[in-house]
């Protein structure tokens, strides 16, 4: 139910970016969905792949900081309100929301979003009460 997410810390200058893409490619690492978030010196990006272990294990050796999360896949109908049912359920049961990201490809017609949440078992268990699709990580690895 929870999906691997990988968290990579890069330097905010040309070219790192494209090396840690160029590393995951020679590893044969598909990346399903991303987020980067920088500032003025270092950005965090987040990495949803194919092949976690592997990805965190080349990163590692090529020298970046790199740590894995768990964190919430949920699909959703993709039409307006769809994503706001979610974040009621969410927010009913008590759970912020640390940051999230969308990526491009549906699942099943739906939509689904990424969510770092605090409280990771209220947000499933809240989720599956209100009958929220949650996407286990064989089936985001594949989307």
């Amino acid at each position: 139910m929870l999906i691997k997410q990988i968290s990579v810390f890069i330097e905010n200058k040309p070219g790192r970016l494209t090396e840690v893409t160029d590393l995951l490619a020679q590893y044969q690492v598909d990346i399903t969905a991303l987020s980067l978030a920088d500032t003025s010196e270092f950005g965090i990006l987040r990495l949803i792949v194919d092949k976690p272990d592997a990805a965190q294990m080349a990163l590692r050796e090529a020298g970046f900081a790199v740590k894995a999360t768990e964190v919430l896949a949920v699909a959703m109908d993709d039409q307006p309100g769809g994503l706001a049912s979610v974040l009621h359920t969410i927010a009913a049961a008590g759970v912020s929301i640390e940051y999230m990201y969308a990526f491009v490809g549906k699942r099943d017609g739906k939509a689904v979003v990424v969510m770092r949440v605090s409280d990771l078992d209220a947000a499933v268990t809240a989720l599956q009460h209100d009958s929220k699709t949650l996407v286990n990580a064989r089936d985001i690895y594949n989307v």
